[in-house]
Order: structure tokens, then C-alpha cells, then sequence
């Protein structure tokens, strides 16, 4: 068994170069929303769900993203009822919000 049940990174890359990136998208505010939401609900810590901040994923063109191991499921998001609906269905009860998911394909 993993020493967590969930493992969820959120890219907080910013680039100043003018390229796209999910900094610029608000990826800080799911990120701070997210972690708020595990730990209220009682999915923080060993065996649960962990809430990490990541530098540049690579995938900027579907930003803001983040990713969930052990599953390997890359989401995109708009706001904080898109991070709510990815913590209670698949953080807290292991079903993948197939609408939000990132196409494969989507890159740099």
C-alpha cells in the first residue's frame, strides 16, 4: 500500500515571457482551495490524500492542471466548484471527473 491513497499536484509555474502558464490561470487559488477542502473533509495525512504545489508540468496549453497518482489522471479546472467536484469524487471517493480530465494530446 502507498503511504498515500492519493497524491495531487498542481502546477504553479509562471513564466514571464508572455507564454501561457497555469500561475496566470489562478492554479494558486485551487491549490490553497484544494488543500482547504482535503483537510476540512478529513482527507489530509498518511493513508489519505496529499495536496502538493509543482513547478512546470509540461502540459501549459490545458492550464491550469494538475495531476492525481497513483492513477496518473490529469485534470484541468476553471474554479473552485471544479476543485470541490475532483476532491469529493475522486480524492474522497475514487471516481474520476471524466468532464474535467485533460486530453491526452494537450502539451506545451
Amino acid at each position: 500500500m502507498s503511504y498515500y491513497r492519493h497524491h495531487i499536484f498542481f502546477c504553479l509555474n509562471q513564466r514571464n515571457n508572455g507564454e501561457s502558464c497555469c500561475a496566470g490561470q489562478g492554479a494558486q487559488a485551487a491549490f490553497d482551495h484544494c488543500k482547504q477542502q482535503v483537510k476540512a473533509q478529513g482527507l489530509s495525512g498518511p493513508g489519505g490524500v496529499r495536496v502538493n504545489k509543482a513547478g512546470c508540468l509540461d502540459r501549459c496549453a490545458g492550464g491550469p492542471v494538475a495531476v492525481v497518482y497513483p492513477q496518473a489522471v490529469w485534470y484541468t479546472f476553471v474554479d473552485a466548484a471544479d476543485v470541490d467536484e475532483i476532491v469529493e469524487s475522486h480524492l474522497k471517493n475514487g471516481r474520476v471527473v471524466e468532464r474535467l480530465l485533460l486530453a491526452p494530446e494537450v502539451g506545451r
